[in-house]
């Protein structure tokens, strides 16, 4: 049979290895027909069970008849699954042999393996939701904190894509009277129809501008932030990434240059994933290998989406030669060891000025609550923001928005010149529909699917 996608595709649905169940997903034209070759021929045929219903079989290889697994049965009829087409999913017993049979069966009957994403491709293609929900499924799959398992649901439910909607209808409602105003002459044109149709654009263009805002916040929800501790050899970088992970990670030791080499780990503040790197200790050094070591470590404090940097209080010569900062915006100058004597002056002036200036001790914990409000400050955290309340994009909503606000704001240009600027004003107007189309899927091609989809895991 040629796959014209609609043709039963099948995938694990659940992770490889040990498990409680393994689950096949079939999904497509003949669906139910591929379940019918894999039950015993006494049994009530799959393809002709009632949608929403379940029963338990063992699962037989369609050539062999060898009996497979016991498993659970769910019917799922077209459009009212997943995907939209003829669903049936097989549930066996976890294991990666057993979960591997029971696939090769279900291939064995006719179906093809998916692809990575293409059951929610399909859900898309068929009208069960707009791109900005599929995207949001993979959001939800790989979300790292709660706050952005909520934000995922948000945009899962709905919200993002019935905004982007609203923008849409009211340009093109814009679009369509000054199309057909066209050919009209100029003294036919209603008295105050070009000022109002310019006027009619403020409203969804604002909205365009405040989603456009929402990039960062999103970004850092999906990715996490990149927060780098640097500064000199026994600065307490190692002390202060055990004490925001709250467990013993990197090695903590009076010699100097004991980080050689960069540790990454992962926490959660304000709901906001944090990949937390801990760095080796800048200095002028013959080692070689410590060399590399901080040679990574200036690297990686370019990268940062924050970088904090350590100063021993303790040390008199603490501040001398501070390194250049990447981004002093983007860096929190940390004073440690407050629990002792500070050795540093009085009063001091730096080469460059941070973002913020904290004094903290990793031993007792004080003034750490102040770094956390610092380091949320920085990275643009609303205070206690672990609620999802508003829809965020992601760099290609934003990139296809930054077109639809450009569009727009030259096609009200274009009209606030008389009726000259008309047709402009409609090209202007519709490139802006265009874009919009391409965040929710009204618009879409090959390409664009391809790169969403091929986020996904196989078997979603």
């Amino acid at each position: 049979m040629k796959d014209d996608g609609t043709f039963p595709i099948a995938a694990l649905a659940t992770p490889p290895g040990l498990g409680g169940i393994a689950i096949v997903r079939i999904s497509g034209d003949g669906a139910l027909a591929i379940g019918d070759k894999l039950v015993s021929d006494r049994l009530p045929r799959v393809s002709e069970r009632p949608a929403n219903t379940f029963f338990h079989a063992t699962v037989l290889h369609p050539e062999t008849r060898e009996p497979i697994d016991d498993a659970i049965f769910l019917i799922f009829r077209a459009p009212q699954s997943y995907t939209g087409e003829e669903t049936l999913e097989i549930q066996g017993h976890g294991g990666g042999c057993v979960s591997k049979r029971l696939l090769e069966a279900v291939l064995a009957a006719g179906a093809r393996l998916a692809g990575p994403g293409e059951f929610t491709q399909r859900a898309f293609l068929n009208g069960r939701m707009d791109l900005t929900q599929a995207e949001a499924v993979c959001d939800l799959i790989h979300a790292r904190s709660e706050r952005a398992a909520r934000q995922a649901r948000l945009q899962l439910d709905g919200l993002l894509g019935r905004q982007i909607d609203a923008v849409y209808d009211q340009i093109l409602t814009v679009s369509a009277d000054v199309e057909h105003l066209l050919d009209f002459d100029e003294g036919e044109l209603p008295e105050t129809f070009l000022a109002d149709a310019a006027r009619r654009l403020d409203a969804p263009l604002e909205t365009v501008r405040h989603l456009i805002l929402t990039r960062h916040e999103g970004q850092l929800l999906r990715d996490g932030a990149l927060v780098v501790i640097s500064g000199k050899p026994n600065a307490g970088k190692s002390s202060l990434m055990n004490t925001l992970l709250r467990q013993n990670r990197a090695i903590v030791h009076a010699r100097p240059g004991t980080t050689r080499d960069v540790i990454e780990e992962s926490c959660v503040l304000e709901g906001i994933p944090l990949r937390l790197v801990d760095t080796a200790g800048l200095r002028e050094t013959d080692d070689e290998i410590e060399r590399e070591g901080i040679a990574r470590a200036k690297a990686w404090m370019g990268q940062a989406d924050l970088n904090l940097h350590l100063v021993d209080r303790s040390d008199p010569h603490g501040l001398a030669a501070l390194p250049p900062f990447p981004d002093p915006a983007k860096t929190i100058l940390v004073l440690t060891k407050c629990d002792l004597p500070s050795r540093l002056p009085e009063t001091f002036s730096l080469p460059e000025q941070p973002a913020a200036v904290v004094t903290i001790s990793t031993l007792t914990g004080e003034n750490l609550p102040a770094l956390q409000t610092a380091i949320r400050d920085v990275l643009g955290l609303a205070p206690g923001a672990a609620e999802a309340t508003h829809p965020t994009v992601s760099l290609r909503h934003a990139e296809a928005l930054q077109t639809v606000l450009e569009e727009g704001v030259a096609g009200q240009a274009d009209l606030t010149r008389g009726a000259e600027g008309m047709v402009l004003a409609a090209l202007h107007l519709k490139n802006a529909c265009e874009a919009l189309g391409r965040i929710t899927g009204r618009v879409y091609s090959d390409d664009l699917l391809d790169r969403i989809f091929s986020r996904f895991c196989v078997g979603k």
